[in-house]
């Protein structure tokens, strides 16, 4: 009998250990009830627990500690910490700067702690573009000025890695999002209110799609994620004025991706009429990514203009080896993100490769299989 992917991934985890890590950061201490701000797994092959090459996994606000691939990775000898920021759970307050530093927290610990001599970053999901953020201000510090103290101190010399991955990740933060979000709204505290003529879930409209439509579409979303952005701006000075730092605000209607609806649109092997919540029609309706935001998260992570999570310019100053593989059944992201992330990787060695499966090639354990010795074999032929 064939085995099912439960079975086959208990199989795989009985071969590998796992401990839990933990640390404050240069940034942020020690909650009084114990909690520490960065906190993980480390997974090592059974029976070896410092093995010298190791990779770490991150997400702006994602639990990673378990991270799918962990077991796969360990179980072909490598290490793998799935590490948490001080922003798991914790999406709307995301600031780039603290979670950079919280990053190099785990970097440092594989290297001083875990014996580890070679060190990969895995960007996996919206983790692709953050993994990208890290490597590029360790490579060419930018940000430092945005902390004080040892903040700074740490953004502007941080430890650097030995390879980057990327694994069916998002271009970048902002980029998501806008790709994402439903044109047709009017207005951001009604949830209700749509312009019919850029609805994509009006029949009059697709799909499938026209040129035409797609064109306006997309114009349209950039427009909405700059409305955000200008009202945000604002809004801030408004509070600080009168002394408040920040607020809570709520985003909507943000699964109207039009590939998600009209499979002509960025071909690929993904089901049609699909997003990672189910039919986009009903999670359209739903509270979802930046569902609830703080301005200077808006402006730190989400805005077209102002934020520092936009891929490209980060992945343009990557000069380690880089890997980007994606699945072809992915439905929220596509083969022109793949291929988008290559073109900016400013490295000389670097690979792409389509490989069956979804976002987190969870339809069968052999495609997991499948992605680890792709970067197994990829990485064994670089150290």
């Amino acid at each position: 009998m064939e085995d099912t992917p439960m079975t086959s991934e208990a199989r795989i985890e009985d071969s590998v250990d796992c401990r839990f890590v933990s640390s404050v950061s240069p940034t942020a201490p020690r909650i009084m009830a114990g909690g520490h701000p960065c906190q993980g797994l480390y997974w090592t092959p059974k029976g070896n627990p410092n093995p010298k090459v190791a990779f770490i996994a991150t997400h702006y606000n994602v639990d990673f500690s378990e991270h799918y691939f962990a077991a796969y990775v360990a179980s072909r000898g490598f290490g793998f910490l799935g590490w948490n920021t001080r922003y798991r759970g914790a999406e709307d307050m995301f600031l780039l700067e603290h979670a950079l530093v919280d990053i190099s927290v785990g970097v440092t610990w594989l290297r001083e702690h875990a014996g580890v001599e070679k060190v990969v970053i895995f960007g996996n999901s919206g983790g692709g573009s953050l993994m990208a953020a890290y490597q590029a201000e360790a490579t060419r510090p930018t940000l430092a000025s945005n902390l004080t103290q040892q903040g700074a101190e740490r953004l502007a010399s941080l430890p650097g890695v030995d390879y980057y991955i990327s694994s069916n990740a998002h271009i970048g933060r902002p980029e998501v999002m806008t790709d994402w979000m439903d044109a047709s709204v009017t207005d951001e505290a009604d949830p209700v209110a749509t312009d019919p003529e850029l609805d994509p879930f009006n029949p009059d409209n697709g799909p499938p799609y026209s040129p035409e439509f797609v064109t306006r579409y997309r114009a349209a979303q950039r427009a909405r994620n700059q409305r955000i952005t200008d009202w945000a701006k604002a809004e801030l000075e408004r509070l600080n004025q009168a002394g408040i730092p920040d607020r809570l605000f709520p985003l909507f209607r943000m699964w109207g991706d039009l590939r998600c609806m009209d499979p002509s649109l960025d071909p690929s092997d993904r089901i049609p009429g699909q997003c990672y919540r189910g039919d986009p029609s009903v999670a359209n309706r739903s509270p979802s990514i930046g569902r609830a935001c703080m301005l200077t998260t808006w402006l730190n992570m989400w805005s077209l203009e102002t934020s520092k999570c936009q891929g490209e310019p980060h992945l343009n100053k990557l000069t380690i080896p880089a890997l980007v593989i994606q699945g072809t059944a992915d439905t929220g992201v596509f083969p022109s993100d793949a291929r988008r992330i290559h073109k900016a990787i400013g490295s000389k060695d670097k690979m792409l490769g389509l490989l069956p499966g979804a976002h987190y090639f969870e339809e069968s354990a052999q495609h997991r299989h499948d992605a680890a010795d792709v970067v197994a074999d990829w990485l064994k032929a670089r150290l």
